[in-house]
Parts: C-alpha cells; structure tokens; sequence
C-alpha cells in the first residue's frame, strides 16, 4: 500500500519532515535540504486525499473541509509521534509533516549549556523564553525542560498547545495537555482560566498574538514559572517583539512587568553538520541579570549584546559566539556559519 510504504520509508529514514502536494511527488527534508523520495511517481489529488484519509480519519478530513486547514499530531503504529499540517494550495490538498523523536533528549544532548539547563529547571517562577524559527527545535528543548522538571520536582505542569507534540506522563508532577481546538477553543480561553486550574508551572505553545503575550507576563508575574516561544531570532529581537506587541500608552509598565519577571531567553538555529551527518544547535542564551533587568527596565535593550557578551561566566552568548564555537570545534563550516551570522542586533 502507497501510504503504509511511504511513512514507513519516511520514518526509517534519517528525515524530520515529509511533503506531500500533488501533482509532485513526495519530497523529504533530511539535515536541513529538502530532496525527492526516490522511488515514488507524482501523486494525484485523489493519492494525496487518500494519504490524508489514511492519516487523520473521518473526523480530521471533515475538520479539514469546514477550514481549509488542519494542525493535529498522531502517534504512528510503531509509536512515533508525527505534527501534520493539513492546507491548500492552488485548490488542491497538501500536507507537511514533522517526524517528533521518540523520546524526550537529556539536558547533556540538547547543545545548550548544561547549567543553564538546571539552573531553568530549578526556577520556581518567572518567564522562559525559547525562540526561533519553525524547524529550529523549540518544541523539543522545552520538552525536555518539562520532562526534566516532571523527573525532579512535584507540582501541576499544565501545558496549552496547538498542537500537542509531545505527551507527557505524570512522575513527580501532575501532568495537564490542553490541545487547542480539541480540548480550548482558543489559547486565549485557555489562558484566561488556567489560574483556576491551580498550576505550578505553563506552558503556552505559541505566543502568537497580543492576548498569549499579556497572559504569559501576567501569568509569570503571579508567581507561576512560565514557558513560552515565539518566532524570534535574537534576545534583542525577543524582547522588541514582546513590548511594541503593546500599545504606546502601556509599554513603559510592560519593560516594567518584563524586567520583574523575564528569567531566560534562548534563541535557536538548527545548522548541518560539516561531515554532512546531522545537525548542530547554535544557540543565543540569554541571562536576566540584575544589569540586563535594568536595562529593559530603561528601554536601553540594544545594549543588552554587550551585556551578553561580557557575562559568558554565567552562561550566555550571543548567536554569533555560538556559531564561532561550533566552527572552532570542527562541527560546522565558516561559510554554513556565515550564513547564519549576525553583522547587527
């Protein structure tokens, strides 16, 4: 069978992602390029509604027909755990999807510093942010942070998330998985009543708009530890981003709110190997240091580079700094790093 030939190539195979648009043939992403399938002709529209068919059932193709879209994720029969994205294109059906791994990575394998790692999961309250673009590994770095918590620590960890990727079991913690259009009907209704839920530590998947961004600080403020991402590549950027989301009248009082409670920022890039074998995390860490506090606190948040760059004693670096060590250590290649390179923030 085409469907059943095809994921089980996909999965065998060293790929994150798979797309499927007719009339093409499939196409995968392995260490960052997207390449053919080999061995696979063109599909047609009814191959592709038959594949989606085979994916999601009844249900989730009637939920793609009302909407024209579709985010869900699904656990294979061999247990792997995939992220579909249902849309359209050209009127006709296409799907993207991400292979999740297995199981979740140890602080010592995500390429982040490993004291910055306990050091987070440690924290009892405060906002922590993992930044990056789509594909850079956010999901997976927080995963292992709530993963990590749940292994050490007892408490309520509620996560609100569209869709859930990763599915947790309760261990130390008490484990809620909120899946936005399945469980909430929003991010925003799920937030708004998520302190009722009697939580030690959020999760919110995305912080996608205006209303995740204030709930996230609100939530943060009380004395709740907070994860969040958005789709930013530099602290700087990150925290740019979160304060012009405000209107004029309020962005004094949020550099305020931010300052209090901002406790981390990680900004990630996912770059191919050199040997061509995988890929390498270069990552920005930021540190909400007493100086760097004041410095958003004082709307002077373009000095925070070099704030960053004198305090790698605490574990920061800069995107650049990051990309110079995975150079000098052999893993990368100047010109891939070149690329990815920073001239201003």
């Amino acid at each position: 069978m085409l469907n059943k030939e095809l994921i089980d190539k996909w999965v065998a195979a060293d790929s994150s992602d798979l797309h499927i648009k007719a009339p093409n043939p499939p196409f995968w992403r392995i260490h960052g390029d997207l390449r053919r399938v080999p061995g696979f002709a063109p599909m047609s529209d009814d191959d592709v509604r038959d594949f989606t068919l085979h994916l999601v059932g009844d249900a989730g193709v009637r939920e793609f027909q009302r909407e024209n879209e579709l985010d869900t994720a699904i656990t294979l029969p061999c247990g792997r755990r995939v992220r579909i994205n249902l849309h359209v294109q050209l009127g006709s059906p296409g799907l993207a999807l991400r292979l999740l791994p297995n199981d979740f990575l140890p602080l010592s394998a995500l390429g982040l510093p490993v004291k910055i790692c306990e050091e987070i999961c440690a924290l009892k309250q405060g906002l922590v942010l993992v930044t990056g673009a789509t594909g850079s590994g956010k999901s997976t770095t927080i995963a292992s942070f709530i993963n990590q918590i749940n292994a050490i620590r007892t408490g309520h960890i509620v996560t609100i998330e569209d869709p859930i990727e990763y599915r947790h079991t309760t261990k130390g913690c008490l484990i809620t998985q909120r899946e936005v259009g399945r469980d909430t009907a929003s991010f925003k209704e799920a937030l708004r009543r998520v302190l009722r839920e009697d939580p030690d530590i959020v999760l919110i998947g995305e912080m996608r708009d205006l209303d995740t961004i204030r709930a996230a600080l609100t939530i943060a403020e009380t004395g709740h530890l907070t994860f969040g991402t958005l789709h930013t590549s530099t602290a700087v950027h990150t925290i740019t981003r979160i304060i012009s989301s405000f209107p004029a009248s309020e962005q004094e009082q949020v550099r305020m709110q931010l300052s209090g409670s901002l406790k981390y920022v990680i900004c990630q890039q996912l770059l191919p190997a050199a040997d061509g074998n995988g890929r390498y995390l270069a990552a920005e860490v930021m540190v909400a240091t007493s100086a760097v506090q004041s410095l958003v606190r004082e709307s002077r948040i373009h000095q925070i580079p070099s704030a960053m760059q004198t305090g790698v004693d605490l574990g920061m670096r800069t995107l650049n700094q990051s990309l110079d060590d995975l150079v000098a250590g052999g893993k990368i290649t100047g010109e891939k790093a070149n690329e990815y390179r920073l001239n201003s923030f």
